[in-house]
């Protein structure tokens, strides 16, 4: 493994492990912005006298938009724009979660996404996400949970109880996903508020004022971490591989890249369940941030129609047991470089112009390139390129890193695809 390749992955991997919710990983990606000398802006405030520099703004503690303004020419040249998503497929839990049955206390959980729901049984399942509480002046405050140990489990159902399980396996996510958390004595009632309240309370270093837990955004997730795998080191296992190692991508490369040049790096939430929220790219974030750099509908106009750009969303590597799934000439192999995606019906937003470039842009960059089309006979999933590209009127392509498993609690990428992205996007950029 080449070392500026390997110490690329190594990042990689601490980044998901950072990250286990959307807000996890946008407090992460502002960390590193402000270690790199990024300035944080508010949308509250006003950006009228913006200088030159490089700045980042946050909408919802999930989303993030950083940007170098180089000057004034983003009317003139446009932006190199990089768009990606923070959210994954995961189980939440409910408002009012509590149940008890038989002295195990178990959560109500909702299915966010398209998840793969099968892999998350037997797993080691932690709790994180965000929690709205009130202090004893009754100020409302917010704040990121990670209890990062295992604290919930759902077991599968012995094969002895069900023999059709190899054969039928059929999950009702109301009855079937509910995680064990603990055992209670004579069916003793626990409210799961007040469990968040007292590990607010102890797990931090200093006092925290906290009175009452109103409400929270939590989700579960496996505890392993992710691991470059194989007896050659050829791949890279974790969860939410869709669409974190985009936003790390996309993240080291604006770092790494000319900082005299218009350039921004957009990750969105809630890509999973079609980006309508104020948060997704459905939502006014981009649009909003554009607009007042460019100041006026006219200079809008003029940057975004000499902006592009690049939705970087995993793609479907083809899977050596599924193989007959794929169209047989654009089944992407895992590390034979990053994958263009095309579809004639606009799930994705690639032209010949916007794929021409990445393909010029691979070739500068000595990277390998491939593409992916769906079977003429299979419904094909999108991305934000395609609501981005409508929605601002902006030149796009689809992108992405092929994986295995996709939407499953975990997923398989290249151990070489993600760093030879990394080099596309760092010469896009400069």
């Amino acid at each position: 493994m080449d070392a500026s390749q390997k110490l690329f992955n190594d990042e990689l991997i601490d980044f998901l492990g950072c990250s286990p919710t959307p807000f996890h990983a946008v407090e992460c990606m502002s960390m590193s912005l402000e270690q790199a000398g990024y300035q944080r802006l508010y949308e509250a405030d006003s950006w009228q006298d913006l200088a030159v520099g490089r700045y980042y703004v946050c909408r919802n503690d999930s989303a993030i938009i950083a940007f170098n303004k180089a000057d004034e020419s983003a009317i003139d040249n446009g932006f190199k724009m990089l768009g990606t998503h923070t959210d994954s497929p995961c189980l939440k839990i409910k408002p009012t979660p509590e149940m008890t049955k038989h002295s195990y206390y178990q959560l109500g959980v909702e299915v966010y996404g398209g998840a793969l729901l099968n892999p998350w049984f037997d797993r080691d399942l932690s709790i994180a996400g965000r929690v709205t509480y009130k202090t004893s002046d009754d100020e409302l405050v917010s704040r990121l949970i990670d209890f990062e140990k295992p604290v919930a489990i759902i077991p599968s159902l012995a094969i002895h109880m069900d023999r059709e399980a190899n054969n039928n396996k059929v999950i009702n996510s109301q009855n079937d996903l509910p995680p064990l958390i603990l055992q209670l004595p004579n069916d003793k009632a626990l409210n799961f508020r007040d469990l968040l309240l007292q590990f607010i309370k102890t797990s931090s270093s200093h006092p925290v004022d906290v009175a009452e837990v109103l409400d929270y955004e939590l989700s579960l997730y496996d505890t392993q971490s992710a691991a470059v795998v194989g007896l050659h080191d050829d791949f890279i296992s974790s969860a939410r591989l869709d669409n974190l190692l985009s936003c790390f991508v996309g993240l080291k490369a604006l770092l790494e890249s000319d900082s005299n040049k218009n350039t921004l790096l957009v990750c969105t939430d809630h890509e999973e369940v079609g980006s309508v929220s104020a948060a997704g790219a459905q939502g006014s974030f981009l649009k909003s941030v554009l607009q007042r750099l460019t100041h006026t509908a006219e200079n809008l106009s003029r940057c975004l129609d000499r902006s592009i750009l690049i939705s970087a969303d995993n793609a479907h590597g083809i899977h050596p047991n599924f193989s007959a799934k794929h169209d047989s000439n654009h089944g992407p192999i895992l590390n034979k470089g990053p994958v263009i995606k095309v579809n004639s019906n606009q799930r994705y937003a690639t032209n010949s112009e916007t794929s021409a470039l990445f393909r010029q842009l691979c070739e500068q960059a000595d990277v390998p390139v491939q593409s992916f089309v769906v079977r003429s006979d299979m419904a094909c999933g999108s991305t934000i390129g395609p609501i981005t590209a409508s929605g601002l009127g902006v030149k796009t392509i689809d992108v992405g890193v092929p994986t295995f498993a996709m939407h499953s609690i975990r997923e398989t990428a290249g151990a070489w695809d993600a760093y030879y992205l990394f080099r596309v996007l760092r010469l896009y950029f400069s």
